[in-house]
């Protein structure tokens, strides 16, 4: 036996190491990818499970030379993987999910954003009409990882009426902001910063909400919807800035900021230093 060993070691070449390395590599991306889903632990155990014996069997079919039981083994894998298939489709599918929301599918595949600007335009106009107050910050490039994980997690479906119930008064997520990324409401009931009410020479009351998206705006090139409760207007907060948006043309205008980058540092860097800012609106 030791000198079947030692004579499977002496035949290996650097051919076999390479092989060795990329099963290694693609083994572990396999169990990190599902290790972030529902049934992490048990893909863990059953993959290392199946692989250790299924190596410890090649090593005696190596050794005693059983063609046979090769050929077995070979077939039994090909059904072993097919029953992962099946069993853990579930967690596959949301392990595929999660490596899709990776920055580097994000640039490889652009996101269509007209279904997720025309859901928030449509909870929006609803909830301007409703008098409900709402504020949604859309993330873009710059990660709004830090400020959702101060809400309750949801990681759902965007839909109008979701975020509708999410603003209804009675419901236990009402305060604080939803933030939105990659499409999905990752979070809701968020803390964003307060930022210093803006000098406004109109001396116009400016509520929580819009100062906290012109905030987020300056630090981030989020896009912050912002509707008031008071007023029912409707307003878009980027780079520092805030815009009111008639109704019919909400949808259009969040479409045109969602496909376009942020190039919020761009134009702070061309920009010459001014004496003063110019006033903001508030909605």
């Amino acid at each position: 036996m030791r000198d079947r060993l030692t004579q499977l070691y002496d035949s290996a070449g650097p051919r076999d190491v390479v092989e060795i390395a990329i099963l290694a590599v693609a083994i572990f991306l396999l169990l990190r990818l599902l290790g972030k889903s529902r049934g992490a632990s048990v893909v863990r155990g059953l993959g290392l499970l199946a692989v250790g014996l299924f190596l410890v069997a090649q090593v005696l079919v190596g050794i005693f030379d059983l063609s046979v039981l090769g050929r077995v083994l070979d077939y039994l894998l090909t059904t072993l993987l097919v029953a992962l298939l099946v069993i853990f489709q579930p967690e596959l599918r949301r392990g595929l999910m999660v490596l899709g929301r990776y920055r580097l599918f994000r640039y490889l595949v652009p996101a269509n954003v007209r279904p997720v600007s025309s859901r928030l335009a449509d909870a929006a106009r609803a909830m301007s009409i409703e008098g409900v107050g709402a504020l949604v910050a859309v993330e873009r490039e710059m990660t709004l990882g830090p400020y959702a994980d101060t809400g309750e997690r949801l990681d759902a479906e965007l839909s109008s009426l979701l975020v509708r119930s999410l603003f209804a008064k009675r419901s236990p997520l009402h305060d604080g902001a939803v933030v939105v990324c990659g499409g999905r409401i990752t979070a809701a009931a968020c803390q964003l910063p307060l930022g210093q009410p803006p000098e406004n020479a109109s001396g116009q009351h400016m509520g929580m909400r819009h100062r906290s998206a012109l905030a987020l705006s300056e630090e981030t090139d989020a896009v912050l919807l912002v509707v008031s409760e008071e007023t029912g207007r409707i307003s878009l907060a980027v780079g520092g800035k805030l815009e009111a948006v008639p109704h019919d043309q909400l949808g259009d205008r969040l479409a045109e900021l969602l496909e376009t980058r942020s190039r919020t540092r761009v134009q702070k860097s061309t920009v010459p230093d001014q004496p003063a800012q110019p006033a903001r609106r508030a909605g």
